[in-house]
């Protein structure tokens, strides 16, 4: 069905492809899971199936991309349009239209379905990602996660034969991921659909694919094979495999059902040890220290926020003390992004406190909120503003007062390897968001928020991301992040508070608070139940 024949990418004023000599066949209803670090080229890949490279993001292709016959040098997105359907890293790069029934309907309008077909199309794929709630919701309410499933579903309903899908449940819950991984299986197993997808969270992902594409390091050749055998020596890897090879397991389990029934024996191993008592666990021998108490830094008390005729929040209660790390987790809507909202003072409570340092966010000036709170959004781009890496940098130093060159290393730190010239624009997803991240950590604010602060990035970058969240939290700064991620979660954070609805419905420490939820458990805690481990590194300091 889609077929790579000595493919490369060169994008122009680049010092390297992009791409290098890719040989890949994808067969005719199979789902493929394109795996790598950050950087690699997986959207590049992605967007040669689509015609959307060279076509719309210039550059130079050598080689031949074939879907269901059709060259892609020869033939622009538009004309590919009814054989595949494309969904990338930024829904709402995706949208056309006001509500969501709408959006839903544009593809097919645009192919000039008749009505009947377009009006039933719609209902099925209303009630397949559960948007019937939502249909005549204006998309700009939305949060992050339901607007992905917006775009997802805006694909469906034209019936694609090619699927191609860029981080797809980056910005979803677990059971909304579970919900749209269980409609690509059916729409693979049922309809005989090819699905090609990039996604990081390989831990949601890759016991549903027939074969993992492992895009490796420049100069290094693709790996192409069944997901256990590339999860294997793949340099990125889910949790459970990670707990696999720590055991010496043989076949490598890649569920969590397959891992409980080769751990019987780490169970009887891990008997008679427990679990540091400092959580979160060490990595690379570096233990984080308990979270301490004393007056919050950041204060919120019987907070209601009302938006338009929907109370987002109401009756929220949450102290977060200096040097501690809080997770809002919860359902897509629940109310995480409109919580940092508020403490960033974009938002003004409807009732109820919100406090930063004992003052109210939304009475402080620009100059005074920067030094008290920060904000990393889930759309990166809504930080950047200059032509090159090197000028966004600079002026986030010049914005913080602090030492130039201040930003410029944190960045290299947490991403390696992005070039001073590089326009933003020009970066991954990923790696807008590590540029956001180094751009408001310049500043060294007392509060730092972050909204889906891992969306895009591989296993390698969040290990960088939680050394320094640690560091800024031995430092005394707190940290409150919005997160779909239970296994950063499981790694980082004190506290976990889960909303729902508007409202917090469970508040303490982070072994007791997912554990004790089905849907928010990190892996290795399912596998090793009822033991009271967390995560791999846990599990490697207990055994060496």
């Amino acid at each position: 069905m889609i077929h790579f024949e000595n493919v490369s990418v060169r994008y122009d004023d680049a010092e390297h492809p992009t791409l290098t000599g890719i040989d890949l066949t994808v067969p005719e209803g199979e789902l493929m899971l394109l795996a790598g670090p950050s950087g690699v080229g997986k959207s590049t890949l992605l967007g040669a199936v689509s015609g959307l490279v060279p076509h719309f993001t210039g550059g130079t292709l050598t080689g031949r991309v074939t879907v269901a016959g059709r060259d892609t040098r020869t033939h622009k997105p538009r004309e590919l349009a009814d054989v595949v359907g494309t969904v990338g890293q930024d829904p709402l790069a995706h949208f056309v239209t006001d509500t969501v029934e709408d959006e839903l309907a544009y593809g097919m309008e645009s192919l000039g379905l008749a009505p009947p077909t377009m009006r039933r199309r719609v209902e099925e794929t209303l009630d397949l990602l559960g948007l019937a709630p939502l249909r005549d919701r204006p998309i700009t309410t939305l949060s992050g996660g339901q607007q992905q499933r917006v775009a997802i579903g805006s694909v469906l309903t034209t019936h694609p034969q090619v699927l191609v899908l860029d981080e797809p449940t980056s910005a979803l819950d677990p059971a909304a991921a579970e919900e749209v991984l269980a409609v690509l299986q059916r729409l693979v197993h049922d309809l005989g659909t090819t699905i090609l997808m990039a996604e990081h969270r390989l831990e949601r992902v890759v016991q549903y694919a027939d074969q993992v594409a492992l895009l490796p390091a420049p100069g290094e050749p693709l790996v192409v094979g069944d997901p256990a055998t590339v999860m294997a020596r793949s340099p990125v890897y889910p949790p459970v495999v990670g707990l696999g090879r720590l055991a010496g397991w043989t076949p490598l389990p890649l569920t969590v059902r397959d891992a409980r029934r080769a751990a019987a024996g780490l169970r009887s191993r891990l008997a008679d040890a427990a679990p540091s008592p400092d959580h979160p666990s060490t990595v690379a021998g570096r233990a984080v220290p308990r979270a301490p108490g004393g007056i919050g830094l950041a204060r919120v008390s019987n907070l209601m926020v009302r938006r338009g005729r929907v109370e987002a929040l109401r009756h929220v209660n949450l102290n977060v003390a200096s040097g501690e790390i809080v997770a809002l987790m919860g359902r897509n809507g629940a109310g995480k992004s409109t919580l940092l909202a508020t403490l960033t003072g974009m938002i003004k409570p409807t009732s109820g406190t919100a406090e930063v340092n004992g003052r109210a966010p939304h009475r402080l000036s620009p100059r005074e909120l920067i030094r008290n709170v920060g904000l990393v959004p889930q759309e990166p781009r809504d930080l950047l503003c200059a032509d090159t890496v090197e000028a966004e940098c600079a002026a986030a130093d010049k914005d913080a007062a602090a030492e130039p060159g201040t930003c410029r290393a944190l960045l290299s730190e947490l991403l390696p390897g992005i070039g001073d010239d590089t326009h933003p624009r020009d970066l991954s997803e990923g790696q807008r968001l590590t540029l956001a991240l180094a751009i408001v950590l310049a500043a060294a604010p007392p509060l730092l928020l972050l909204d889906e602060p891992t969306r895009g990035l591989d296993y390698a970058a969040k290990e960088r991301l939680t050394t320094i969240l640690r560091d800024l939290s031995s430092q005394g700064h707190a940290i409150i992040m919005a997160t779909h991620d239970v296994e950063l979660a499981a790694e980082l954070t004190h506290r976990v508070a889960i909303l729902a609805d508007g409202e917090v419905v469970a508040d303490g420490p982070t072994p007791e608070t997912v554990t004790s939820s089905p849907s928010f458990a990190p892996q290795v805690a399912k596998i090793l139940a009822p033991q009271p481990w967390l995560t791999v590194g846990q599990v490697r300091e207990a055994l060496s």
